[in-house]
């Protein structure tokens, strides 16, 4: 008996030692008040892009010149909501999922145009956008259904708090669009998800940025902590030990499981993430949303880029960055291939992380610059340079 509890003692020790789940820092609180515009952009960095484009000046000029040229900017848009909204993977069935992802980006570059130019027929449009899908959506089905709402509802917001606290023509139905981000949008995504990390980033983003229009202190706590075990068992650091962290609900008990989740990559080094072996573009996502919600927090009173999170996205972005750039991969890393594409992801965690910390980010900064001016990735990314790039607030 002895002999057996302590084979199953050992046991144990062995399979914790391996899975290393992560335990959730606590939750920094939400703030007493919450500040708007205060998702992802604050109205201090609008205010600095603004008078950037008004003098002329590179590249937030050029980078609005692109902003205004999208056909997400158009004043002859109509909007195309549904009443569900059913995505499948890769958008098969795609009933409404790309109608709405690009309503909802449109929503914010009208926004932002607005913003820039005080010119109301943007708020306008942002607004008939905003009032159509608040006027029709249901529910979002199918197997990509938590996706497909972490993705538009990470834009929704970030357009509802420009027009609500900046824009004094008037938004009549604001109080129908919040009802319709608290129970369309929030219930989908503020329970997270087990599948690859970007979505579960990418969902999070979606509460936090919902929570803050809402003004909802305990939806916003939930999301930051979902985000920050998230983030830990997302992106590899050295600290970690010898396996990258683990969510707890997902079981991933042996090396080999972690193995697996980890698309078969069994060497870890900082910077690595869950999803690098998979493609550079769904990794971009994820590194995207960290990147959005540390940002929000920060807004929100709450620096995040000082702790795990900010380290993580760091060298997140110059693993990655490196090898966009052309370095070649060795044969350890993802059986000596990979697929490129990061995408325009890196405008606010290199402003945040090299401007306003002053860390060097060598391959990001080349990367940054090539990519300039960023757009959109037609999904929830969008204008970027024109919002945190080299900006101070």
């Amino acid at each position: 008996m002895r002999r057996t509890a302590l084979l199953g003692a050992v046991s144990a020790l062995a399979l914790g030692l391996l899975a290393q789940p992560v335990t959730a820092p606590r939750a920094e609180a939400a703030p007493t008040t919450f500040a708007h515009p205060g998702v992802t952009v604050s109205r201090a960095q609008l205010d600095f892009a603004r008078s950037k484009v008004e003098a002329g000046a590179q590249p937030w000029k050029s980078a609005f010149d692109q902003l205004l040229a999208s056909k997400y900017a158009s004043l002859d848009r109509t909007p195309k909501p549904r009443a569900v909204v059913e995505c499948g993977s890769y958008s098969n069935p795609n009933y409404g999922c790309t109608d709405e992802r690009e309503d909802a980006i449109a929503a914010y570059t009208d926004a932002l145009a607005w913003y820039v130019t005080r010119d109301d027929r943007y708020a306008k449009k942002a607004i008939q956008l905003m009032d159509a899908w608040s006027a029709v959506i249901q529910d979002h089905t199918n197997s990509n259904a938590p996706l497909q709402t972490g993705w538009a509802g990470s834009s929704w917001p970030r357009a509802a708090e420009i027009i609500k606290y900046t824009y004094t023509g008037g938004w009549p139905n604001s109080g129908r669009f919040a009802t319709m981000l608290r129970t369309v949008y929030l219930p989908e995504v503020i329970n997270g998800s087990n599948s690859n990390g970007n979505w579960e980033l990418s969902m999070m983003e979606a509460a936090v940025g919902i929570s803050v229009f809402l003004e909802d202190r305990a939806s916003y706590d939930k999301a930051m902590a979902t985000f920050r075990t998230r983030t830990a068992a997302y992106v590899y650091l050295a600290s970690d030990g010898d396996l990258p962290k683990t969510v707890p609900s997902q079981n991933l008990t042996t090396r080999d499981k972690i193995v697996a989740y980890w698309q078969g990559q069994s060497t870890f080094v900082t910077g690595l993430t869950q999803e690098t072996c998979r493609d550079f573009t769904h990794t971009g996502y994820g590194i995207s949303a960290i990147s959005h919600i540390a940002e929000t927090s920060r807004i929100q009173g709450q620096d995040l880029y000082g702790t795990d999170v900010g380290e993580r996205l760091r060298q997140a972005l110059g693993f990655q960055s490196k090898y966009e750039l052309g370095t070649a991969v060795p044969s350890w890393l993802c059986g000596g291939s990979l697929n490129l594409g990061l995408g325009p992801v890196t405008e606010v965690g290199y402003n945040a992380l090299h401007n306003r910390l002053g860390i060097a980010m060598t391959n990001t900064q080349t990367l940054n610059q090539r990519n300039r001016p960023a757009g959109s990735n037609n999904l929830f990314v969008a204008w970027e340079t024109l919002t945190h790039g080299d900006n101070p607030a």
